[in-house]
């Protein structure tokens, strides 16, 4: 008997697996047809994934943690039993300050972008007292958290030296358009969106930031993950399937029109493809450049949860929000990201899964063997811009650091 599941997303480049799994045919041969809810905003993936509308959704990390941990609502426990992907995202600047901190046609170095970006907002303070304007899609976004981790590392400091706003993926590039922000951290298309608009240029991918850094999630409420878990696993692996064939390049044309179709993105099957091969317009009329792994959704068990990424997005939610680290919260937190349902899914297929759940992230300089239950695998590096290293048993000092 065929299961039903009704999955939420936005149109973003990176909701593409589930997507593809239901027209390939995937999630079919593993007995399960989705059905999906668009949306405009993450507020309201969010509200419908609560409220029952859909029974999971494509989601940004942090909002799946802060829900779970009663961040602006009262809370209700999610499960993430699978990382849609990692990175993807971009900064963007508008044409004037983005020619003033990089050079135009190639990608910038987030040190030298930073410190360039620096010298602007103080000298723009300075004589007129007022502040740059970036904006990010969500409150609870790995955007905002790369951006801000970016901002401070640079010695800009968020919410005093500059403003930080929220503004739906589709809307950023008419935001930058109208001048309402100065730049924008979102995912494709909706950087390229506004390059061919004119109204920005790219400056710095987030992959940058963190060479692995966690972005979308499948999230569910934990009762309706209990409740569904034989479909669940089913899903995973009609997930992996469609990510095994998101990444070969023999099939980026038929995806990125799929992906564009009015149901899903709505969009330019142009733009999505550019963003399937890691190729990036930086600005209006210039040449594409090629960006390795700017999107990562497949090697290296990319879509494996690892609780290290959600005790990282942890410790930025602390540090942003102004509160104090509680290690219970830390746990709580650690345990939205579910490696025990993945591995269940997995467990005797081709899949290589690691042998352990949790590490230290932004420790790699060079590709390394691992351990693993089943498979072989390698990672590759995952460094953090600045050199830190996040160590998930000690998020305290960790904290202490960046302080």
């Amino acid at each position: 008997m065929t299961a039903e599941l009704t999955i939420g997303f936005l149109p973003l480049v990176d909701a593409c697996l589930p997507i593809l799994a239901q027209e390939h045919g995937f999630a079919e041969s593993e007995g399960l047809s989705l059905s999906f809810i668009k949306d405009l905003s993450w507020a309201t993936v969010l509200d419908r994934l609560l409220y029952g509308h859909s029974d999971a959704a494509h989601m940004v990390a942090p909002l799946a943690i802060a829900a779970t941990l009663g961040k602006g609502r009262p809370a209700q426990p999610l499960s993430a039993p699978f990382v849609l992907g990692l990175n993807g995202n971009a900064i963007t600047l508008s044409p004037e300050l983005a020619r003033s901190v990089a050079s135009p046609g190639s990608i910038g170095d987030p040190a030298e972008v930073g410190a360039a970006l620096r010298e602007i907002v103080q000298e723009r303070f300075a004589s007129s007292g007022k502040r740059l304007t970036f904006g990010v899609v969500h409150r609870y976004s790995s955007h905002n958290y790369m951006l801000r981790y970016w901002l401070a590392a640079c010695g800009i400091r968020p919410d005093e030296d500059v403003d930080i706003a929220t503004v739906p993926p589709p809307y950023c590039a008419e935001a930058l358009q109208r001048g309402d922000v100065d730049g924008i951290c979102v995912g494709e298309p909706w950087n390229s969106v506004a390059v061919e608009q004119g109204a920005g240029e790219i400056v710095l991918s987030t992959a940058q930031i963190w060479r692995r850094g966690v972005e979308k999630v499948l999230a569910m409420r934990e009762p309706v993950m209990e409740e569904k878990r034989e479909s669940v696993m089913r899903l995973i692996r009609a997930l992996c399937r469609a990510a095994a064939h998101f990444v070969d390049p023999v099939n980026w044309e038929l995806n990125s029109a799929i992906l564009a179709r009015p149901q899903y993105l709505d969009g330019s099957a142009e733009l999505i493809r550019r963003a399937i091969s890691d190729q990036l317009l930086l600005a209006q009329g210039g040449d594409l450049v090629h960006f390795p792994d700017f999107m990562f959704q497949y090697r290296e068990a990319a879509n494996f949860p690892w609780v290290s990424q959600a005790q990282w997005l942890y410790s930025q939610m602390v540090r942003w929000d102004g509160s104090v680290y509680d290690p219970q919260e830390a746990l709580r937190a650690g345990r939205v990201f579910r490696p025990d349902i993945y591995r269940a899914a997995l467990s005797g297929t081709k899949e290589p899964l690691p042998g352990a759940s949790s590490k230290v992230e932004g420790s790699l300089d060079v590709p390394t063997v691992v351990g693993t239950q089943q498979g072989r695998m390698t990672l590759e590096p995952n460094r953090f811009f600045d050199g830190l290293e996040f160590d998930p048993q000690d998020i305290e000092g960790y904290l202490a650091k960046l302080s």
